[in-house]
């Protein structure tokens, strides 16, 4: 029998005083033995102060963004399995013990938690749209298929947390948590559950285009930089083909006439090949480097034990 794994319930909050109690609460009583750990993202309100008093151990983060909370408690909290969860009381805290066990039986690095929503006003349709639009990008850009790849609740195996380098500062942290797996082809989890509309008194950070364009950007960025050759790559047969598309008339009139009337064009069509070759060589120079940075990535990851 393995021994029991040490959980650690992560909750990053910004202005959830009217929320964290109940997300405690919630948890303590799904998972008893969990140390429980609230990050405060400059909060204006009593988050904090509720949190403590709730027995939940709290840590200031002076940065402000997602992205900066999770990359702080990553590398502050010591445990096998890390549970991270939005303190904005919609996820479904019972649900836990089942992605916990998905988890270890299915020897995942990652397990999502794909939303279900049962109220029209847990939901908005703007984000319902978005985010299948974005899961389905991101499922194109890089090969492996997701169901919600903007999911606040997940749970890591201690080698995924401790090899992560996190490099966004916002909300596209979960974009760079699910392309972070994808790219070391790590086993990933997805088990379906419940989402809750906020609590009265209690608002959403989120800005559906803001954000959304902020997360279509980072997958860009992580599809460049992880991808360099299908990328610039791509770019190049763009410019071949309309370098080529505008220099054969110029090639069939000089081959009829002996003359270039059209300079500008065949300037124009130079340039664009040149380009092309430029973008080709950078995506086979990229390539090389993303491949050493992936396999020194792997090592990190290598350095811990596999989950319990």
């Amino acid at each position: 029998m393995n021994p029991a794994p040490r959980v650690a319930v992560l909750v990053p909050c910004y202005n959830e005083a009217v929320t964290v109690a109940r997300v405690i609460a919630d948890f303590r009583a799904a998972l008893p033995d969990a140390q429980i750990c609230v990050f405060d993202n400059n909060s204006k309100d009593d988050t904090a102060a509720i949190a403590r008093a709730h027995g939940a151990h709290v840590q200031h983060v002076g940065l402000q963004g997602k992205g900066h909370v999770v990359r702080r408690l990553f590398a502050d909290v010591e445990a096998d399995v890390y549970v991270m969860v939005d303190g904005d009381d919609t996820y479904h805290a019972a649900s836990a013990p089942a992605l916990i066990d998905c988890l270890r039986e299915g020897r995942h690095d990652m397990v999502v938690a794909v939303r279900r929503h049962e109220a029209e006003a847990a939901y908005r349709a703007g984000h319902v749209w978005g985010n299948r639009m974005l899961t389905g990008f991101l499922s194109r850009l890089f090969g492996r298929p997701c169901q919600d790849i903007l999911s606040g609740y997940r749970v890591f195996s201690r080698r995924f947390a401790k090899s992560f380098p996190v490099l966004t500062a916002g909300f596209d942290i979960e974009t760079e948590l699910t392309v972070h797996a994808l790219e070391l082809k790590m086993s990933v989890g997805e088990v379906e559950t419940p989402y809750k509309e906020r609590p009265e008194g209690s608002f959403s950070k989120l800005s559906t285009y803001k954000d959304g364009f902020r997360i279509l950007k980072t997958m860009l960025r992580l599809f460049s930089a992880e991808r360099p050759l299908a990328f610039f790559g791509g770019i190049a047969l763009v410019l071949f083909a309309a370098g080529i598309g505008l220099g054969i008339p110029v090639i069939l009139e000089f081959m009829r006439t002996g003359l270039v009337p059209r300079f500008p064009t065949a300037i124009l069509s130079t340039g664009l090949m040149i380009l092309a070759a430029l973008s080709g060589f950078a995506g086979l120079i990229l390539d090389t480097v993303t491949r050493g940075r992936r396999e020194l990535k792997m090592l990190a990851y290598l350095r811990h034990p596999a989950p319990l």
